[in-house]
């Protein structure tokens, strides 16, 4: 029986221990913040907060095996990006501070309970699998972003291009001893969970790693929403173009905004997603020319998705991009890079776009393709959809517990044969 451990508990961290819990191999779920949604007390927080609580949401069967540790995550959470106290890695209430908080709670829980196995994400495992390793525990290690010195190497080379945008890069500020703690993580992993093959295969770039990586892709959602989605833009109409990610340039955001500013007239682009906490003059005026929604509920970026026409996530470096799934299973084509799971879900040409990173111009000219053909336009977004469609939570959660209790299986004896001399 397995701890699974993660702050946050976000879509792929729950489908993960809902998978385990409904095969019988998880005994405890670890995590920061596990709400049940109908609590009376969420109707005294202020709204912002409240619906920051709410989406720390625990499946219902998984609420007996949670154990929270809330405190910290609740001081994070009332005071926002801003001051000291949540400053990047040495903040005391930090993201960092967080995950290393966890980490030593779930490690210290296994000197007191039965388990034959962790699960644990990057950045959050160091303590807990330093523990499993001295119990002889097996040790599931998800990587749910591709490896730290692939992404250095990139977003180094991103802030040289544009060192208007550098402030933006927050992974490049990592110290050396958080990322010798993801080394020391990986070292230690006995299988190894990717969701995209753009994250296995960076992992090339850790010196020494030898253990199996399994690449599972995350599931589709559910539809929320009994609305059907919006006829695509006729023609003449500009071309309904969205955004959703967070608003750093790991994500490509100034690419976006040069392939809008070549598309001119053409389109129209809605961006959604949080300013990072350090400003930004460039981003500033890139919002300004378009149109910005800060935050939105995940039901209501759903039916925003519903309402336009093409997804855009140019991003550098990624895990998955849940968005682009997302979009695909609401109808819309997606125009992305091959540093996501785009090459992993997309056929180029056929239900999207894969361009390279780094390219407005190629942005620009998928963008005039579909804002010319309006049939293909249609034809994509119908075969996005399809295609969304063989991507399952449930599939996710069943190719888990499988890998998972294969680990977890003993070794078959070998079979000693006795043979006999003749006389």
């Amino acid at each position: 029986m397995l701890l699974l451990s993660h702050p946050t508990g976000n879509a792929n961290v729950r489908h993960a221990a809902l998978g385990l819990a409904r095969a019988g191999l998880l005994a405890e779920f670890w995590t920061c913040l596990g709400v049940d949604p109908s609590a009376a007390w969420l109707r005294l927080l202020p709204a912002g907060l409240a619906a920051q609580f709410r989406r720390r949401a625990v499946p219902e069967e998984l609420r007996t095996l949670t154990h929270s540790r809330a405190w910290r995550e609740i001081v994070r959470l009332a005071a926002g990006r801003a001051g000291t106290l949540t400053r990047h890695e040495t903040g005391r209430f930090c993201v960092d501070a967080i995950y290393r908080d966890l980490d030593r709670a779930t490690a210290r829980r296994l000197g007191r309970g039965a388990f034959t196995g962790v699960y644990a994400y990057e950045d959050g495992a160091a303590a807990t699998f330093a523990a499993a390793r001295a119990r002889g525990l097996a040790t599931f290690y998800d990587q749910p972003i591709g490896y730290w010195r692939a992404a250095r190497r990139i977003l180094t080379e991103e802030a040289a291009l544009q060192p208007a945008w550098a402030a933006t890069i927050v992974g490049n500020r990592d110290s050396a001893a958080k990322t010798e703690r993801k080394d020391d993580e990986l070292r230690h992993a006995d299988v190894v969970f990717a969701a995209t093959s753009f994250t296995k295969a960076t992992l090339q770039e850790h010196p020494g790693f030898t253990a199996p990586v399994h690449v599972l892709p995350y599931g589709a959602p559910a539809s929320e929403s009994t609305s059907p989605r919006s006829p695509y833009a006729t023609a003449g109409l500009p071309l309904r173009v969205l955004y959703v990610g967070s608003l750093g340039q790991r994500k490509g955001l100034s690419y976006l905004f040069a392939a809008a500013a070549q598309a001119g007239r053409s389109i129209t682009l809605t961006v959604v997603g949080t300013k990072p906490a350090e400003p930004c003059e460039v981003l500033e005026r890139a919002l300004g020319a378009h149109h910005w929604i800060a935050s939105l509920p995940h039901a209501d970026v759903l039916e925003r998705m519903r309402h336009s026409d093409v997804l855009v996530f140019p991003s550098l470096f990624e895990g998955f991009g849940l968005v682009i799934l997302e979009a695909m299973a609401q109808g819309l084509p997606v125009i992305t890079t091959p540093h996501t799971a785009g090459p992993d879900l997309i056929t180029d040409g056929v239900d999207g776009f894969i361009v390279p990173i780094r390219d407005a111009s190629a942005i620009a000219a998928r963008l005039d393709r579909l804002y010319r053909d309006r049939d293909l336009l249609g034809a994509m977004g119908e075969a996005a959809r399809a295609r969304a469609a063989q991507f399952t939570w449930t599939n996710y959660e069943q190719q888990l517990a499988e890998r998972v209790r294969a680990r977890l299986a003993p070794a078959p004896s070998r079979a000693i044969t006795h043979t006999t001399a003749n006389a």
